[in-house]
């Protein structure tokens, strides 16, 4: 069954690096949408709403093969492709750690290896779902680099199988635990994938979905993310109680995922409250992703009680 996992973990970044490819090759190639005849008032209309999405660019007038970038493809062509080969990956991915539980004998989320590899399955299964829901094909140039840098990772780490320590052996916990978070990684790479399209979007020549359709898909990714995280470190409080008899210690990986749960919470507050859009909301669910990637490698430099997963 290891053999048999490792293969379908192959197989599947070798498809998400296809795919890449397919969508660079769609987002190269896109035209831009044919502009209609607009009145002067109205243009001036569209100017002003342009300049307030952060580029100055007026992109969010659409005709009906282009609305919202989110309308279905009309044949099979480069993009159906691809988002087929990125639904394939997810569907190896997960027999990926389906074989890995079976052949080890425990959920596949107790070291780094496991960790990794369930990290990129969350983010591959976030992408597949916003993809068939939004159409938003630039997203891949920034998601699916990220899925592979985490399978190349793994490939880094000790993947021979040990027994649970002591700490890890709360099977429900532990499962429940690390899944929300490989979920919620996956939403946040979404929504960090949204936003730095939203950033460079008046730094290049393609046609990139309007500033209100990344903003929107930025916004539903944190949707996703922040419950997800708040369940997370619920469950990783039970979980501490019970291997160590205290639900909170500030270890420097609850800490770390506290402080990316706050980051979080001020996204949403911002936006619910305050009306935050545009460049400053997109700055934030950067710095949201980068406080992700410090509460997953954070252990490999201030150690503490989750060092284990080093």
């Amino acid at each position: 069954m290891r053999e048999f996992s490792e293969f379908a973990l192959a197989a599947a970044a070798i498809l998400v690096a296809l795919a890449l490819v397919g969508y660079a090759f769609v987002v190269a190639t896109r035209r831009p949408p044919v502009r209609t005849s607009v009145r002067p008032a109205a243009r001036a209309e569209v100017g002003v709403a342009g300049a307030r999405g952060g580029g100055g660019v007026a992109d969010d007038v659409v005709t009906p093969d282009t609305a919202g970038g989110a309308t279905r493809d009309a044949g099979r062509g480069v993009a159906w492709y691809a988002s087929v080969m990125v639904q394939l990956a997810v569907v190896l991915m997960t027999a990926a750690l389906v074989a890995r539980a079976f052949a080890t004998g425990h959920a596949p989320f107790a070291n780094q290896y496991e960790f990794a590899i369930s990290f990129a399955w969350g983010m591959t299964l976030a992408f597949a779902w916003f993809d068939w829901r939004y159409r938003i094909r630039a997203l891949a140039l920034v998601v699916l680099p990220v899925v592979l840098a985490m399978l190349l990772y793994a490939t880094t780490q000790n993947a021979e199988p040990s027994p649970l320590i002591p700490a890890l052996q709360n099977s429900p916990l532990l499962t429940l635990h690390v899944l929300t978070a490989a979920l919620s990684y996956g939403a946040a790479c979404v929504s960090f994938g949204a936003a730095v399209m939203y950033l460079i979007k008046p730094h290049v020549k393609w046609h990139l979905p309007s500033y209100e359709k990344l903003d929107e898909v930025g916004y539903r990714g944190v949707v996703a993310t922040f419950p997800l995280i708040t369940i997370m470190i619920i469950l990783g409080a039970l979980w501490a109680d019970t291997a160590w008899g205290r639900y909170w210690g500030w270890d420097p990986k609850e800490t770390a995922a506290f402080v990316t749960w706050l980051i979080y919470a001020a996204y949403l507050h911002a936006r619910v409250v305050r009306d935050w859009r545009g460049k400053r909301a997109a700055w934030l669910l950067v710095l949201g992703f980068a406080a992700v990637l410090f509460s997953y490698f954070g252990n490999h430099f201030f150690g503490g009680l989750h060092s284990y997963g080093a």
